[in-house]
């Protein structure tokens, strides 16, 4: 496959990862965070289990040691992100969730930096600077009275509290994985299988008797397009890219899913856009790309970002 076709299906990956946003705001006007946590993952099993056996057939099953990590990795990376995740878009908008969770490689960037001696140039440091008073901007929308009185959508918080979630499972997953010998795709897909059982008492806990005969076929199939499209297909051409083009040039077509997403947005959700939220946009992006520009990084997080699944 040449670079020209990987270019294009990973802008069509970015289109498929905002797509969740869209989706997930529908239907979590249908569905509980949990519930959502639990059929998402539980409709891509399937897929992504034939998958590893059919590329991976000596890691079937994990061995021994390899439980406690995926285990902590499921608990941390796929239950706790989406699942925060879910309950932003119950208090905030698509456009802001967006563009709060393109900070994951930001986040990241920090934690390596604080935990694992990371080395900060000073490209990565204004790009932190830059995504951080962009989200900022996202947040309080240009209105600085909120800060004077501490009065945050609870969404935007819930959201940056997923982000630091990922950006967790993103560090210990390439630590996991290279001591316990875990490939990418056989720690996809065990964490959607840990995801599915820790959520399923939860998923009981939400009473679905009192939501599941009144769903609609447009909220199962906001749930079907999040696990096909945005975890499994999504995922595999990921997959693809990095083994093609590698992880820094990969990384890059994330920057794009703020933008989609705002385009969504408008166009399905009906969501208005404010200049100060397309200034924060624009911010954001740019903080992103000087942060995870490849001359900008460094072998410990290329290797973060080959293990991780997506931002949606």
């Amino acid at each position: 496959m040449s670079d020209k076709k990987v270019h294009l299906l990973m802008v069509l990956t970015s289109i498929f990862w905002s797509g969740a946003f869209i989706t997930g705001k529908i239907a979590v006007g249908e569905f509980p965070p949990f519930a959502l946590t639990f059929f998402r993952f539980l409709f891509a099993l399937p897929f992504i289990f034939a998958i590893l056996y059919l590329r991976e057939p000596g890691n079937r099953i994990p061995r021994g040691k390899q439980w406690l990590p995926l285990l902590l990795l499921g608990f941390i990376g796929t239950f706790c992100y989406h699942s925060l995740f879910f309950t932003s878009l119950k208090y905030t908008s698509a456009i802001n969730s967006s563009l709060i969770g393109a900070m994951n490689p930001i986040v990241t960037t920090f934690l390596a930096v604080l935990f694992f001696a990371e080395r900060l140039t000073p490209s990565r440091l204004l790009g932190l600077i830059l995504s951080f008073l962009g989200v900022f901007l996202v947040i309080t929308n240009g209105d600085l009275q909120l800060i004077s009185q501490m009065r945050f959508n609870k969404g935007d918080i819930v959201m940056l509290v997923a982000v630091c979630c990922f950006a967790v499972y993103s560090l210990l997953s390439r630590r996991f994985m290279k001591r316990y010998n875990l490939s990418p795709l056989m720690v996809t897909a065990y964490t959607f299988l840990i995801c599915v059982i820790i959520s399923f008492p939860f998923f009981l806990w939400e009473k679905p008797s009192a939501y599941l005969a009144s769903t609609s076929a447009s909220g199962w199939l906001s749930i079907l397009y999040m696990s096909i499209f945005a975890s499994v297909l999504g995922y595999l051409i990921q997959m693809v890219a990095i083994q093609q083009i590698g992880a820094p040039r990969t990384a890059i077509f994330v920057n794009l899913v703020p933008i989609f997403t705002i385009i969504q947005s408008v166009t399905i959700l009906g969501e208005s856009v404010t200049l100060f939220k397309l200034i924060g946009a624009a911010i954001v992006i740019s903080g992103v790309y000087l942060t995870t520009r490849p001359e900008a990084k460094s072998k410990y997080t290329e290797s973060s970002k080959s293990s991780s699944k997506s931002i949606a």
